[in-house]
């Protein structure tokens, strides 16, 4: 089943019982907010995108079902190491859903880095480098998506710093536009054979374009 397979590329441990019914169920299936920061170098071009993607709670809990070990009811990072690993690996299929272009060219991104999830005993979080090693847009012509073609997954950026740059010698700034209430209305009114039918890598009208200001 469709989604079956997107959730496991996503959360590969979360398989089971809650997706039995998967086919009937409304789009989105997962909400994920996205906080990221963008490395420069000093030229001015990105070098690494640096993710942190919170999961909403109820998937948060059935993803987690079963790894509190030493039973105290908390998740250190020791315990969560393991499906950190099975995500980053699951994820790396679908490009991390990240879309980084200086007009027609896309960046290529290398092996993930830095990888670990943290639980704040509601939600998981999902915090990753990836590192640009081609391509590398320089940020004044760049543009940043983060999304999920089928709409299986909706990410949103967080509303409080959701872009930050780093290093450097411009003073830039993320200008973030969100769907428009049109577009948000007619996601609702899709059909689960509509998001069936999106192709892997197909441009998406729910996708949230960032780009930069730089003085």
């Amino acid at each position: 089943m469709r989604s079956n397979t997107r959730i496991a590329a996503l959360m590969a441990a979360a398989l089971g019982s809650c997706l039995a019914s998967g086919g009937a169920m409304a789009h989105p299936h997962v909400q994920v907010s996205v906080k990221t920061v963008i490395v420069l170098d000093d030229a001015g071009a990105i070098t690494a995108l640096r993710h942190a993607w919170t999961f909403d709670e109820p998937f948060s809990a059935y993803s987690t079902q079963g790894l509190d070990k030493n039973k105290d009811g908390k998740l250190d990072r020791e315990e969560l190491k393991e499906l950190a690993q099975i995500n980053v690996e699951s994820l790396h299929e679908y490009g991390f859903f990240s879309f980084l272009k200086q007009g027609k060219a896309s960046a290529e991104f290398g092996a993930v880095q830095d990888y670990y999830l943290t639980h704040d005993g509601k939600a998981l979080t999902l915090h990753f480098t990836l590192p640009v090693t081609s391509k590398k847009p320089a940020i004044r012509e760049a543009k940043l998506e983060v999304y999920d073609p089928s709409y299986f997954v909706a990410f949103e950026f967080l509303k409080e710093k959701p872009v930050e740059i780093e290093g450097g010698k411009l003073a830039c700034t993320a200008e973030i536009a969100p769907p428009s209430a049109s577009v948000t209305q007619r996601l609702s009114q899709l059909s689960e054979s509509f998001f069936q039918s999106m192709k892997a890598g197909a441009e998406a009208e729910w996708a949230i374009p960032v780009r930069f200001a730089c003085k």
